[in-house]
C-alpha cells in the first residue's frame, strides 16, 4: 500500500517568511546556515501549525511570540500539547528576549540542541 500524500501549504510558509518580524530576522542570523550545528527551517508547517523555525532531525519548535500570543495563550497551550504529543520540544521565546537578549536566546537553543543530541543518541 502506498502511503498518501499530504500537500504542505508552501504558499502560506512563503508568506509567513516574507512577513517574518523583526525578532525573527534577528534570530534567524543566528540559526541560518546550520550554525549550530543542525539544520533550521523557517515558517515550516507541522502537522495543522507553522513553526518559526524547525529542526526537523530533533524535532525542535523555536517559537518568538510578538503581542499576537498574549491576547491568545490558550491557543498556544494547545498548539504546545499537540507538538509535544506528536515528539517535538518547543522553546518559546518573545520578541523582546529575541531582539534585546539574543546571545542568551541563542544560548538557550544551543543547550537545547546538546540535550536533545544526547537523549537521541541514548535513548
Amino acid at each position: 500500500m502506498m502511503p498518501t500524500w499530504k500537500p504542505r501549504n508552501t504558499l502560506r510558509a512563503r508568506t509567513l517568511r516574507r512577513q517574518a518580524t523583526p525578532a525573527e530576522r534577528a534570530l534567524w542570523e543566528h540559526l541560518a546556515r546550520s550554525q549550530l550545528g543542525v539544520r533550521f527551517s523557517r515558517q515550516m508547517p507541522v502537522g495543522q501549525y507553522f513553526a518559526d523555525f524547525l529542526c526537523r532531525e530533533l524535532k525542535l519548535v523555536i517559537e518568538c511570540d510578538g503581542v499576537s500570543h498574549d491576547r491568545d495563550p490558550a491557543s498556544d497551550a494547545i498548539r504546545d500539547c499537540w507538538m509535544r504529543a506528536n515528539g517535538y520540544t518547543v522553546l518559546r521565546f518573545t520578541n523582546a528576549e529575541s531582539l534585546g537578549n539574543v546571545e542568551g536566546v541563542v544560548s538557550a537553543i544551543r543547550e537545547e540542541v546538546e540535550r536533545l543530541r544526547k537523549t537521541r543518541a541514548h535513548p
